[in-house]
């Protein structure tokens, strides 16, 4: 496609200091000497067609001198001796003058080289009107070209209107008030008389008058030579409307504030603005960098096709700058990418005619928009954001003169070394061209020389990558693949190849110009990025460097993404959703162990089984198979064994009362369940690589028990973390599903106007898919597990599930879920390896990690942010649904009631007696024997190990043994 600029192509513009490629300061498209080179010969400053004014020359008359920049007559024959309506001469060039003559005039409108002055040409003295000799420019030029033969140009030839070239004729007139006087009429200035020079000036004079005379006269043979192949091209060169080209439009995707950026998408960073979106000073100052003659010339540079004929007979390296109307030309339009004299014509013929058929602010406009600015940026409107952060509508004197000053060179070029004018990059040597904009805008009576005085260098914003820049390769990158399916969704174009009428997304993006409001709360993505990116504070950031993890956070009541992290770049694998890799091979899951049982839960109680239905939990393998159903290493026998209820085993999490119950509803109502809560993608697990289905396109019946078999109840098969926290958003919502979305409001900018108009918005479309009671039932049993799994928020009911899943059956896990919601927003946390060396998955200490450690440490610290600052809402207790007797397990025996008062009287129960008397020395125990007392009533016999009776004590006073 069309680089439009980019310095890196064969079209780039990567020019240096100096419009020849050299490093001085010239700058003028016409290759004279700037008005800052000190002690180069001044150029003209004229603000009418760009010429040189009379004066007294030969009795009275014009010393004519060939004007490199003077309007031709539009396309009327003026007879000789009489003057052409823009004050230039109509006679034919004399052969005297030591240059070949061309052809002359001849009636009619047979002129096809128009504007150019060849070699050094004097006019011949032609009485003007009235009698004198006539004032103004002489037009030296005018020659017939484009039909001569070889041999020489016909006087009546007719040979279309080719404009060829205009060399530069230096044939200074002395004496003063002569043209180059600078006090000659208005004050204008150009090159000064010979007469005037010194010996050493008037010799450097007569070499730029030898070399300007080989130049023309070299283009002069260029032209001859291929005066067919000029006529032809300038018939057969159409130009189509500028606004009717394909120029390529940036598209920027922000955060749901329409401030924040996420990514910007387009091998062009543009945006287009109309001429009244750019103020004067600014296109003032890009025409007083690149092309200070723009108003007043006819916008075609003929020297710089000689020199381009020139470059290309001689095998030279690429040439410079151009008018402001070539370089739009060069840039804009197919097949102007070589540099060749052929490339150079068909350039002039374009910026001709664009000249002819646009005023100078269309002109103007378009090329703002066009050029390249160097960091990414094209057009004005991007340079301005990207080097100000403003509109270009904001900008002031120095920040347009900076901008202007760049375009000659915005980057550095690497075959040369030269680090181009970016401040950035080449801090002096911008401030010294940013000086010589605003010297030619005070030059051009465009500043005010007291303005000037005020003026200092503006403060720039720092470089950014062009990655940074874009944002693609950040954790908000991942987003552009969810707008463009949604892009697709709304048939505004096309994932695969492109169809008629439409294109695909990726090139929609890049070349169409599309704002695009996502749904991501930009504080809730930085929060996401903190919690589950390795940096310092995050609960992963000095844990095992193969560690990864991954968050989705959905709003239940509207299905919005509002935080996303599925890695650090959006160039790379997302852990978050979907991945196609080169051979169209899907990716993305992870096996979402026991979170899963959320779904089966739901698929449970949808069927009419209690939570308090009670469950067999004892571990075995499945009939017929090697499937050997376990509870993850808890032993259930020290718990509830044959008698787990449903409620008790979510909990707990264990395993085999799950299976028990998908085998009782059947796999695929699970698979339904999941379906309905948004769960779209699924992947089996006994194929590498694994086979993926799309669950809303494919029956759930048809689908299980083959490939998914019973143990999808705890989560075998892989789903994405997206899927996940839609899903449990479904729950949070009480069962009405909202897909999850990114997309806010789509629009698209008219490149005739400028103008944003809105194309596509938010579709909002929840459907109960899943019973409110039956969803309220789950969050019952949810909420209970978050604070005996470390996702506790304080002052907060939040319900929630852990998950695991082991690696090839060895005592370590390779995924860790965390999965919960409040009303307000629904989180779904992995943990795994991006390693394939090492799956496991471990902490620094070498223990494993389970959902209730790393994910839930994520999950609560990025939860507690989230809802900061949101009302505490309480979620629904059991309704105590469904069949309490549809498990298969057995109810604990329950041992019989102890009698009250099995004895029968006191046991023991003598009473000691009266006062006893104490004997024996002091300090040793006293020995105080009872006295007599009641005799206690016998007992029934018991067993030794009951120990309930007693016996009955005896006269003395002791008590009976029991």
């Amino acid at each position: 496609m069309n680089s439009y600029g980019d310095p890196s192509s064969a079209r780039g513009r990567a020019q240096y200091p100096g419009a020849n490629g050299d490093h001085g300061p010239a700058d003028d498209p016409y290759q004279r000497p700037s008005w800052d080179d000190p002690g180069a010969a001044r150029r003209s400053s004229d603000g009418d067609q760009g010429g040189w004014p009379a004066n007294n020359g030969r009795a009275g008359g014009a010393s004519a001198r060939a004007s490199v920049s003077g309007r031709a007559s539009s396309g009327r024959a003026t007879p000789p001796g009489r003057a052409s309506a823009d004050g230039g001469w109509a006679a034919p060039v004399s052969p005297a003058s030591g240059s070949a003559s061309v052809g002359s005039t001849s009636p009619g409108r047979a002129r096809v080289g128009g504007r150019a002055g060849v070699g050094s040409a004097s006019v011949p003295d032609a009485p003007g009107s009235g009698g004198g000799y006539g004032a103004g420019r002489a037009s030296a030029g005018r020659a017939t070209v484009g039909t001569a033969s070889v041999s020489g140009a016909g006087a009546n030839g007719a040979a279309g209107r080719a404009r060829v070239g205009r060399a530069v004729v230096p044939v200074s007139p002395a004496g003063p008030g002569g043209p180059d006087d600078p006090n000659g009429p208005g004050g204008r200035r150009g090159r000064r008389g010979a007469g005037d020079l010194d010996p050493a000036a008037q010799k450097r004079a007569k070499k730029r008058k030898r070399v300007n005379m080989l130049i023309a006269a070299f283009a002069v043979f260029i032209m001859l030579a291929g005066g067919g192949v000029v006529a032809a091209t300038w018939y057969s060169t159409s130009v189509p409307m500028p606004n009717q080209l394909p120029l390529p439009l940036a598209t920027t995707i922000y955060a749901a504030d329409k401030k924040n950026v996420v990514a910007k998408l387009g091998d062009e960073n543009r945006q287009i603005v109309t001429i009244k979106q750019i103020p004067p000073h600014v296109q003032r100052a890009v025409a007083s960098a690149e092309d200070r003659n723009f108003y007043t010339h006819d916008g075609v540079d003929y020297v710089g096709i000689a020199r381009a004929a020139w470059n290309n007979f001689t095998g030279g390296s690429k040439q410079g700058a151009s008018t402001i109307t070539q370089q739009y030309a060069r840039n804009a339009y197919e097949n102007l990418q070589d540099d060749s004299y052929q490339r150079k014509v068909k350039e002039a013929i374009l910026a001709s005619k664009l000249n002819d058929q646009f005023d100078k602010d269309e002109i103007m406009q378009h090329y703002l928009n066009t050029i390249y600015f160097g960091r990414g940026a094209y057009g004005i409107e991007v340079a301005a954001q990207t080097y100000f952060g403003k509109p270009a509508a904001k900008l002031n004197e120095a920040e347009g003169a900076v901008l202007a000053a760049v375009i000659k060179q915005p980057q550095v070029d690497t075959a040369t070394g030269h680090k181009g004018f970016d401040p950035a990059e080449n801090p002096e040597e911008a401030k010294a061209r940013w000086e010589y904009v605003l010297n030619g805008m005070v030059e051009k009576e465009w500043l005010t020389p007291e303005k000037r005085a005020t003026l200092t260098y503006p403060k720039v914003q720092p470089r950014k990558s062009a990655n940074e820049a874009f944002g693609v390769k950040t954790p908000r990158g991942n987003v552009v693949n969810y707008v463009k399916a949604e892009m697709a969704e709304r048939g505004l174009c096309t994932l695969g190849a492109p169809t008629a009428g439409k294109v695909d997304c990726s090139t929609a993006l890049r070349d169409e110009g599309y704002k695009i409001t996502t749904t991501i709360d930009w504080k809730l993505q930085a929060e996401a990025e903190n919690a589950a990116q390795r940096k310092k504070g995050s609960p992963i950031y000095d844990q095992p460097k193969n560690l990864m993890s991954a968050l989705v956070s959905v709003e239940p009541k509207t299905g919005k993404v509002l935080a996303y992290y599925g890695g650090d770049s959006g160039a790379d694998y997302d852990y978050a959703g979907l991945n196609t890799d080169s051979a169209g091979v899907l990716s993305g899951g992870h096996p979402p162990g026991s979170s899963f049982k959320v779904y089966t839960l739901a698929a449970a109680i949808e069927a009419g089984i209690s939570i308090d239905s009670i469950w067999d939990a004892r571990p075995f393998t499945v009939k017929d198979t090697e499937i050997k159903v376990q509870n993850a290493g808890r032993d259930v026998k020290k718990t509830c064994d044959q008698a787990c209820t449903l409620k008790e085993s979510t909990i707990k999490s264990y395993n085999v009362p799950f299976y028990h119950v998908t085998e009782q509803i059947g796999a695929d109502k699970v698979l339904s369940m999941a379906r309905q809560a948004g769960v779209r993608t699924m992947w089996e697990t006994k194929d590498i690589p694994p086979k993926w289905h799309d669950l809303t396109k494919e029956k759930p019946e048809e689908l299980a028990p083959e490939p998914f078999f019973n143990v999808v109840a705890y989560g075998q098969y892989p789903i994405t973390v997206l899927d996940h926290a839609n899903g449990l958003a479904t729950l949070a919502n009480g069962g009405v599903y909202n897909k999850a979305h990114f997309i806010e409001l789509i629009e698209k900018q008219d490149p005739e106007t400028g103008q944003w108009k809105k194309i596509g918005g938010a579709k909002a479309d929840p459907k109960q898919r899943i019973r409110k009671d039956v969803a309220d039932e789950v969050t019952s049993v949810l909420k209970n597990i978050p604070k005996e799994n470390n996702g506790n928020i304080e002052g907060r009911e939040e319900a929630g599930k852990t998950g695991t899943w082991e690696y090839a059956k060895t005592e370590f896990n390779a995924h860790a879920w965390m999965v919960g919601y409040t009303p307000q927003i629904a989180t779904a946390v992995w943990v795994g390896s991006k390693d394939p060396k090492k799956p496991e998955i471990k902490t620094k200490g070498g223990g494993n990690i389970g959902g209730s450690g790393l994910p839930a440490d994520i999950w609560q610290k990025y939860m507690s942010k989230a809802l900061a600052g949101k009302p505490a809402m309480s979620l629904p207790d059991s309704k105590e649904l469904g069949d309490k007797e549809a498990g298969n397990g057995k109810k604990k025996e329950t041992p019989p009631p102890v009698p009250p008062n099995p004895g029968g009287g006191n046991p023991g129960g003598g009473n000691p007696g009266g006062n006893p008397i104490c004997q024996g020395p002091n300090p040793p125990p006293l020995i105080c024997p009872p006295t007599g007392g009641d005799t206690g009533g016998g007992g029934p016999e018991f067993p030794p190990e009951d120990d309930e009776g007693g016996g009955g004590g005896n006269g003395n006073g002791r008590g009976g043994g029991g």
